[in-house]
């Protein structure tokens, strides 16, 4: 006997439910897959930013920066890294840059126009278990309290 029409009724259900499961099995995989690539954004960031405060407290430490006798020599804003600072020694009083531009916190779930609004920064006067902001930018951490795939908090980083 040959079939003249499509499929019946229930291997269209058939099919159609089947598709469902597949699609709700590969779900959680790209969740995940998402997940990790923005703990690898974060950890490239983190990355980037902590380099480029070393190296403008290494400038300033040379005398290429202009400071206070009781400043730490690290920057007074995370925009100065971007933005840019005059160097005191050149005769043309260019400007040393140590980013492009600053990156956004990738976990960051607010809407932040401004990427330094994103991170949260700790002075040189503040300790590592309770980071505060103050007069300088030692260091930076994700704002986001959640756990990444290896268990510790984002903002632990």
């Amino acid at each position: 006997m040959k079939r003249e029409r499509g499929f019946t009724f229930i291997e269209l259900v058939i099919t159609v439910a089947i598709l469902g499961v597949l699609a709700a099995a590969a779900m959680p995989m790209i969740e995940l897959s998402l997940q990790r690539g923005k703990e690898q954004e974060l950890r490239l960031s983190l990355r980037q930013i902590r380099e480029a405060i070393d190296a403008y407290k290494k400038a300033a430490d040379e005398g290429r920066i202009a400071r206070q006798a009781d400043e730490s020599g690290y920057p007074r804003r995370l925009e100065e890294l971007s933005a840019g600072v005059e160097d005191i020694r050149d005769p043309g009083k260019r400007k040393i840059y140590f980013l492009r531009r600053l990156p956004p916190d990738p976990m960051f779930a607010g809407q932040a126009e401004v990427a330094a609004e994103t991170w949260g920064k700790r002075s040189y006067e503040s300790s590592a278990d309770a980071p505060k902001e103050g007069r300088d930018v030692f260091d930076v951490y994700s704002s986001s309290k959640r756990k990444g795939l290896n268990g510790i908090a984002y903002d632990q980083w």
